[in-house]
């Protein structure tokens, strides 16, 4: 859970000094936001190298209608998982 410090001075919400909230140290990711990041950026790689595929196997062109198949094939609702 993130925390942050109020905008509010802690003695107009009726708190003492010592209840304010402790403020985080480092600026350190957490695990979850790196393990989400490697993620991302895997099935960017994975994604990459499949459209490099496809365009190698059509002529390697970047034409409108290879773009209209790469979005097809990489936008739709079907899951990749």
């Amino acid at each position: 859970m993130a925390t942050t410090w109020s905008a509010f001075a802690p003695r107009a919400l009726g708190f003492t000094k010592t209840a304010a909230p402790n403020k985080v140290s480092s600026n350190k990711p957490s695990f979850f936001a790196l393990l989400i990041a490697a993620m991302m950026e895997s099935r960017a790689r994975v994604a990459e190298r499949e459209i490099a595929r496809y365009l190698r196997s059509n002529g390697g062109k970047f034409t409108d209608e290879s773009e209209r198949e790469i979005e097809r094939r990489f936008l739709s609702n079907r899951s990749h998982w």
